[in-house]
């Protein structure tokens, strides 16, 4: 891993803009995550989501980047944030990728998309050696994403879903960076044009 974490900035591809999230970010986030089709599909949230909880969340963003816990982007599309694609729980050499995306702006790729770009920041400028990730049993459009960027399947697990109130099964999975050989394509690039800001 870096000796210190990298700055700030954001990651363009060929549709997005991945910013680093900022407290601004949690009222977009509140309405996302105020769609039951997205909320049950997230192991850790509260449904209907606590607006103090998320916007205390979001406030520490910015301390878990410097602090080398966590690194969190704002999906952007056309200035206005879509979703969230993170590396969570980073500990020496591995990390956690999630993601969520606004529903009216799925079956569109966004997520592999944001995804993939992200599985590059992760070896390639935090140097992690692996990444783990999951989903719910009956979330397979995930699956897919995962697999479309070369993660495998480790196992299946019963976790408690805070938004469901109940166990599920859910799925975990992997990717080693050394099984990684594809090239980040060629619009993924750090920039450091200033994005419009999400509303």
């Amino acid at each position: 891993m870096p000796v210190r974490p990298p700055a700030r900035l954001p990651i363009a591809t060929d549709r997005l803009i991945l910013r680093p999230s900022i407290g601004q970010d949690a009222h977009r986030a509140l309405e996302i995550r105020s769609d039951w089709n997205v909320s049950r599909m997230l192991s850790m949230a509260s449904f209907p989501p606590d607006p103090a909880a998320t916007e205390r969340w979001f406030a520490d963003h910015e301390r878990e980047w410097t602090a080398g816990e966590a690194y969190r982007f704002a999906i952007v599309i056309d200035g206005r944030m879509v979703g969230l694609v993170d590396i969570d729980g980073v500990d020496e050499n591995k990390g956690t990728l999630g993601y969520w995306i606004d529903g009216s702006a799925w079956g569109r790729g966004y997520a592999s998309e944001a995804a993939g770009a992200v599985v590059h920041f992760a070896f390639g400028t935090l140097g992690l050696a692996r990444l783990e990730a999951g989903h719910a049993f009956d979330n397979e459009t995930s699956g897919r994403v995962l697999r479309k960027l070369g993660f495998y399947n480790l196992d299946s697990v019963r976790r408690f879903s805070h938004p469901r109130g109940t166990d599920i099964m859910q799925y975990r999975y992997a990717l080693d960076s050394k099984s990684t050989t594809s090239s980040p394509p060629r619009t993924f690039r750090p920039s450091r044009d200033r994005p419009r800001r999400a509303g």
